[in-house]
């Protein structure tokens, strides 16, 4: 049974205590009202009590929102491994991607280890220092690897996710990574991400059917979505506007082989802005995606 579960966070501006919900905080209501619970055949876990709050960037972490996203982890971290040990398929709406670590303690608290399968636009790697805002959504991956702040890697118990364990699919943020000085993945020991290009060269239910064969064959594993995988013309309701790349279906190849398994432990999407979709076209595309590629058939 798919449970939906709402993560109501924002780390770009980051609001203070008593700031009417802004931004991707409106996710999970949003997708709700465009029917995604239906449309998924699951059932409503509502929204966890967690928010981003504070504009200060930790000096000691350089993470902006430092308390708030330790309590935030803890928070999520707890449910996800509640879900998983009691027979559910998480489904995490955020929110933004700064859930992503929480999430994957969750299902190495519940399964004793998971895969990733990361979907989106950039690789994420920022630490405290090389992250040119402090945003933690700059730095889910750099934590699940055990090369982000040492006091969140701690947290969740990192590295999460052994080299061979991980697939990066989508990012396109190279350069500006690398001009910003950020750590690479094979500078880690990991597989270097694959980009819009690699995949529709590959072909993408061809990628996708690799990544899920890779992951699944050695236990189970976690997909994320950051919609700004998408190409800014697919899906421009999302607060990191980026050309190159990927199409709506395009991606819904890309997702099927993945999310067919049952080696799939549960998904996470992030960094919806509804504000930016007065008109809901957004959402229901979302909707409408994932009707397709999780839907029991």
């Amino acid at each position: 049974m798919i449970t939906v579960v709402g993560v109501p966070i924002d780390c770009v501006g980051v609001p203070e205590a008593g700031d009417p919900p802004f931004g991707t905080e409106l996710s999970p209501g949003a997708l709700r009202a465009a029917g995604l619970v239906a449309a998924v055949g699951g059932r409503d876990g509502g929204d966890l009590p967690v928010r981003l709050v504070g504009r200060v960037r930790d000096e000691h972490t350089g993470v902006l929102a430092w308390p708030s996203v330790r309590t935030m982890t803890d928070v999520v971290r707890r449910h996800v491994h509640q879900l998983l040990t009691t027979g559910h398929r998480p489904l995490v709406v955020g929110g933004c991607c700064t859930l992503l670590p929480a999430v994957l303690a969750g299902a190495r608290d519940a399964l004793g280890g998971a895969g990733l399968a990361y979907l989106d636009g950039h690789l994420d790697l920022y630490d405290g220092r090389t992250s040119p805002t402090g945003e933690p959504a700059d730095m889910p991956i750099s934590v699940v690897t055990g090369h982000g702040p040492v006091d969140w890697v701690d947290l969740v118990g990192g590295p999460l996710v052994a080299p061979d364990r991980l697939r990066l699919l989508g990012p396109r943020d190279r350069a500006e990574a690398i001009e910003y000085g950020s750590v690479l993945p094979e500078q880690l020991g990991y597989r270097p991400e694959s980009t819009p290009d690699d995949l529709q060269r590959e072909g993408m239910a061809q990628a996708g059917a690799a990544a899920c064969e890779a992951l699944a064959n050695d236990g189970s594993y976690w997909l994320h979505l950051d919609v700004d995988v998408l190409d800014q013309q697919a899906f421009p309701a999302t607060d990191y506007l980026m050309p190159g790349g990927l199409r709506l279906a395009e991606l819904r190849e890309l997702m099927r082989p993945l999310t067919a398994s049952d080696a799939l432990a549960g998904v996470s999407v992030g960094c919806y802005n509804a504000e930016k979709d007065p008109d809901g076209s957004c959402a229901t595309a979302l909707v409408d995606l994932f009707a397709d590629v999780l839907r029991p058939r």
